[in-house]
């Protein structure tokens, strides 16, 4: 890998004007792109972009139920421009005079994006919340309520994006791969968002489950990357790595909270465990979510030729209601697989995973050892002890429409859908356009977690419906 050696550039204006010289010469991105196979072999996608405005991309919840019309809650339908979910809640909090923590939501959504959710808001009327508006947020309908919206209560998710810098002309090639994915399903990957900037948060869940705290400070406060890393972060973590923790802290980002309290902690106690605990937890939750998708993907890239197929010893899944079976005859599921009714699924591994038989479970034990965790690992584990769950290894888009057209902007293919919650957008867009749709993004906070919501709904255990 190539390195660059702050100390031996000369005023902190030189150095950055010859570190983005540098990255300029290498074509960096922020955000790294995963290596993901694509599923339709034969198509060849259209190219473009997505994400290059807010309103480019759409996406709104469908409840999965509708208001009470009574009780101590409201619950409301609000519609964000360019802010995160959180934001959003502490701005709602703010102008109500409630907690935010108070506030319930079904799922997080994208900063970037026009996106409307559902919350509930309780000790307040409709005629409250309807009155809010701000430059960004709005308020559509709001409704009496009896219980406080839980993460993960949700039915689908509903999205319009506009693919930018493409032929308008080619919306008559997405309607074939549209059908085939709907007829056979589309990849349930984990998107790029999962795993942070540097694709590393997954390597800090294991090395956190497993118990070795120094891995963990190396990846979050280390292991420094000239093609990915902005100047002051790069600066800190060579000194980091050099043993110099008081000039590693001084030259921090002010951004890195997360990773300012952990070196505090090592500075202080000398003790890497109190280092890494320092950290909110949270955010330790993130990493362990990233592994636990991390090994997901990897059977699903295994898999994915044969997504809409199962073997012997699968733990199939029932779209209907999300209880798992055990396969023992494949040829008697094929009629419901072929009529989306059940899929073959993947480990989010924990305390109280399922476990398949034979050739799908040599596949994911093969996995766990890689990455040196277990389920008996989350079991006696004062570090997370995440019960686990099975993820279907394929979803089914639904509703596909198609239009396309030029506007101010030029040329564009919106593509409108809809996606069971969990499933990711643009793993769906990657398929149309055979690119990488995400435009790069500014640095963010490496170990904070960050919305996820271009089609992410988390709930409280499973990072599968995030």
């Amino acid at each position: 890998m190539d390195t660059m050696r702050i100390g031996e550039i000369g005023d902190r204006q030189a150095a950055r004007s010859r570190y983005d010289r540098f990255r300029t010469s290498k074509g960096c991105s922020y955000m790294q792109a995963l290596d993901l196979p694509f599923f339709l072999a034969d198509f060849t996608g259209v190219g473009g972009r997505i994400k290059q405005r807010p309103e480019d991309f759409f996406v709104q919840e469908i409840p999965l139920y509708e208001p009470t019309n009574d009780g101590d809650h409201v619950m409301a339908e609000i519609q964000k421009m360019g802010l995160s979910t959180m934001a959003a809640l502490d701005t709602l909090g703010r102008q109500l005079d409630v907690n935010r923590r108070d506030i319930g939501y079904a799922g997080m959504k994208d900063a970037q994006a026009v996106t409307r959710q559902i919350v509930t808001i309780p000790r307040v009327t409709p005629e409250q919340v309807l009155a809010i508006k701000t430059d960004r947020i709005s308020v559509n309908w709001a409704h009496k309520h009896r219980n406080k919206l839980r993460l993960g209560h949700l039915l689908a998710n509903r999205f319009a994006i506009k693919i930018r810098d493409v032929d308008p002309m080619k919306v008559v090639t997405l309607r074939p791969a549209l059908d085939e994915m709907a007829r056979r399903g589309m990849p349930n990957f984990f998107g790029e968002q999962r795993f942070g900037r540097r694709n590393t948060n997954d390597l800090m869940g294991a090395a956190f489950v497993r118990g070795d705290d120094k891995e963990v400070l190396r990846l979050m406060l280390g292991d420094p990357r000239v093609t990915e890393d902005d100047l002051e972060s790069l600066e800190s973590r060579q000194h980091f790595m050099n043993g110099d923790y008081e000039r590693a802290i001084k030259s921090m980002p002010h951004w890195a909270h997360g990773e300012r309290r952990a070196l505090a902690r090592l500075i202080k106690t000398s003790d890497p465990y109190q280092a890494v605990m320092a950290v909110d937890m949270p955010i330790r939750r993130l990493w362990v979510t990233a592994m636990q998708s991390r090994i997901f993907n990897e059977i699903v890239r295994q898999r994915i030729a044969d997504i809409d197929q199962v073997m012997q010893g699968d733990m199939a899944y029932k779209h209907e209601n999300g209880a798992c079976f055990l396969v023992d005859n494949p040829a008697l599921e094929q009629a419901r697989l072929e009529a989306f009714e059940i899929s073959a699924t993947g480990p989010m591994v924990g305390r109280r995973l399922s476990l398949p038989r034979g050739k799908p479970y040599d596949m994911e034990r093969a996995l766990f050892d890689k990455y040196d965790v277990q389920p008996d690992d989350f079991r006696s584990s004062t570090r997370d002890r995440s019960h686990g769950d099975r993820r279907p290894i394929r979803v089914q888009p639904g509703d596909a429409k198609l239009e396309s057209g030029v506007d101010e902007h030029g040329g564009y293919i919106t593509v409108a859908f809809t996606l069971p919650p969990g499933a990711y957008a643009t793993i769906l867009m990657r398929e149309l356009m055979r690119s990488e749709p995400v435009r790069a993004t500014a640095p963010t906070r490496a170990a904070v977690p960050v919305d996820h919501g271009d089609d992410s709904d988390a709930d409280s255990d499973s990072p599968g419906n995030e």
